[in-house]
């Protein structure tokens, strides 16, 4: 994985995961411990599912560029889908508190979402990349 690919994803990642540790200790004041529970899986579920889509589209770009917008929006509406089946599965839980799981849930998505878009605007990503044979440009002027 090239470096600019790690470094997006652990910018992202880690204030994702601060959101996500700071939503489990107000869930765990305001709920108990099955919302610090709730809180702290919805962060787990957040990171391991827009990880698994940046890293899909990080690829998607690289084999397949004329396919990466189409694949984006596929790539999020399967992750809104795929948070929906989770919501409904769990919505009667006892495991956890699952309003807290949904609060936290919003949050750091939100999170991930303004760090990976701050993260993208600092980065210096090659529109072009560079030819990595390093072999001068042959001439085109009548040679003497």
């Amino acid at each position: 994985m090239p470096s600019n690919d790690v470094r997006i994803l652990a910018q992202a990642a880690v204030p994702t995961a601060a959101v996500g540790a700071v939503a489990a200790v107000v869930s765990g004041v305001v709920a108990g411990g099955k919302g610090a529970v709730g809180s702290l899986v919805a962060a787990l579920v957040t990171i391991l599912f827009m990880g698994i889509g940046l890293l899909v589209l990080q690829r998607t770009a690289k084999s397949l560029p004329h396919l990466f917008q189409a694949m984006g929006l596929m790539l999020y509406a399967a992750q809104i889908l795929l948070l929906f089946v989770f919501l409904a599965v769990f919505k009667n839980t006892t495991l956890f508190n699952p309003r807290a799981f949904a609060i936290t849930l919003i949050a750091t998505t939100l999170a991930w979402i303004g760090a990976q878009t701050m993260a993208h605007m600092k980065s210096k990503i090659l529109y072009v990349e560079p030819d990595s044979a390093g072999s001068k440009p042959e001439k085109t002027g009548p040679s003497s």
